[in-house]
């Protein structure tokens, strides 16, 4: 808040939330009640579902929320609002309770992609540097990662005007095959094919791509998130933080931090504690947590061999061809095509009712990161847009009529992303 308010931004309340971070629906809030949409007891979406609500309804502008696994873009979809997960670092995260230090994002949610732009690029957030947060990239970073993006517009080349007419002519958008799954609502699949043809008449070229770690990368997040929420919420025992349990005491037999705890979190952050504390433990280290990171390794790896453009922290890699697809074309003799951006869905269901959520396993919950999870985990820029759906006639009356997709770039790709973004939006609403 802080940069915010240096731009002349005023602070207009605080929404309500997940506890620390950790929810699909905002239900697991520590004040009472959820957050939904309204008299039609929908799910807004978790964990910043309140700034999503708080835009949807015009008591602010733009909203900030953290954005861990998918925690700003899935409120976006479920609420019909834009939602902005920039690069890992770009945005100072002082004064965010920590819940997984290498995947926390601050976020933005706005109605449209203008006002976040206006922020992050016109306002110069990308280039300012907070020394009060380890993870903001230095500013010597920042000058390499935008000296490798100088010259790039919209287009997808260097240097070359973008017509009104055909605002992304020279741009490849990549379809990932794997996100296109079993359980992704048929209403939304045809809202993304007839977003890809939009994008075509455009001037766009559509590529399908393959990124064959993604299926691994839902089971690796929810093994290092709350492996790194296990260490950071340690710090919670009641005597240096958190509020004491009077009736926890070495004397009368129990243990304090114990008791503590066990008063002080909710239901949630207590199963990620002890999930990741379990992924933690000597006899499971080595078959959990670090197969994790090794897939996250490949899941970055995917990313950065599909796009055109090069990531700015890693050494190129080419695909090995025994692992693309069948049915992905190559380009030639080097590989398929490579890609400006990836053009998929942000959650694979329209948002549920909350008395469905509550029927919900923790598992089933944890599904809706699917999607958002994979640009997390490779600390990419991605934005969630929303988009008109078609609804069957089975569709409930109170359905919403629109759907969240998602638009992932390459690391440090995120002044052409949102421009790419707010044209793709102006044309879905078109």
């Amino acid at each position: 808040m802080t940069q915010l308010r240096a731009r002349g931004a005023e602070l207009v309340g605080k929404t309500n939330l997940d506890e620390f971070g950790m929810g699909s629906h905002s239900t697991n809030s520590a004040t009472p009640g959820p957050v939904s949409l309204g008299a039609s007891g929908r799910s807004a979406g978790g964990s910043s579902g309140g700034s999503a609500v708080a835009v949807l309804l015009g008591e602010a502008d733009v909203a900030l929320g953290t954005d861990t696994g998918g925690s700003v873009r899935l409120p976006a979809a479920y609420t019909g609002v834009v939602g902005f997960k920039p690069s890992y670092g770009m945005i100072s995260r002082h004064g965010v309770v920590p819940y997984a230090n290498s995947l926390d994002t601050v976020g933005f949610l706005a109605r449209e992609v203008r006002a976040i732009s206006r922020l992050v690029v016109e306002g110069g957030l990308c280039a300012e540097h907070d020394p009060l947060d380890p993870t903001s990239l230095s500013g010597e970073a920042r000058k390499r990662c935008a000296a490798d993006r100088e010259g790039y517009q919209a287009s997808g080349e260097k240097n070359r005007r973008v017509t009104s007419t055909r605002p992304l002519a020279g741009l490849k958008f990549g379809l990932p095959l794997e996100y296109n799954i079993e359980e992704l609502e048929p209403c939304i699949r045809d809202a993304w094919s007839a977003t890809a043809t939009k994008l075509q008449e455009l001037g766009a070229r559509i590529i399908p791509v393959n990124l064959p770690s993604t299926r691994h990368a839902l089971s690796a997040y929810y093994v290092i998130a709350p492996a790194e929420a296990s260490s950071n919420l340690a710090k919670y025992d009641g005597v240096r933080y958190g509020s004491r349990d009077a009736t926890g005491s070495d004397a009368a037999g129990s243990v304090l931090y114990s008791a503590t705890r066990g008063r002080g979190f909710g239901p949630e952050v207590r199963r990620r504690i002890l999930l990741g504390s379990y992924t933690l433990s000597s006899e499971a280290m080595d078959n959990y947590f670090v197969r994790a990171q090794r897939v996250r390794r490949l899941v970055g790896r995917d990313f950065d061999r599909v796009f055109a453009l090069p990531n700015p922290l890693r050494e190129a890699e080419t695909f090995d061809l025994s692992d693309i697809a069948e049915d992905v074309a190559l380009e030639s003799k080097l590989g398929p095509a490579e890609v400006d951006f990836l053009l998929c869905p942000t959650a694979p269901t329209l948002p549920p009712k909350l008395e469905d959520v509550a029927k919900q396993t923790p598992v089933d919950a944890y599904m809706n990161d699917v999607f958002t999870v994979p640009a997390s985990l490779a600390g990419l820029p991605a934005i969630s847009i929303p988009v008109p759906v078609t609804l069957g006639a089975e569709a409930d009356e109170d359905c919403p009529n629109y759907a969240g997709l998602q638009l992932i770039g390459q690391y440090w790709d995120d002044a052409r992303l949102l421009a790419v973004a707010e044209a793709v939006s102006d044309s879905a609403v078109g």
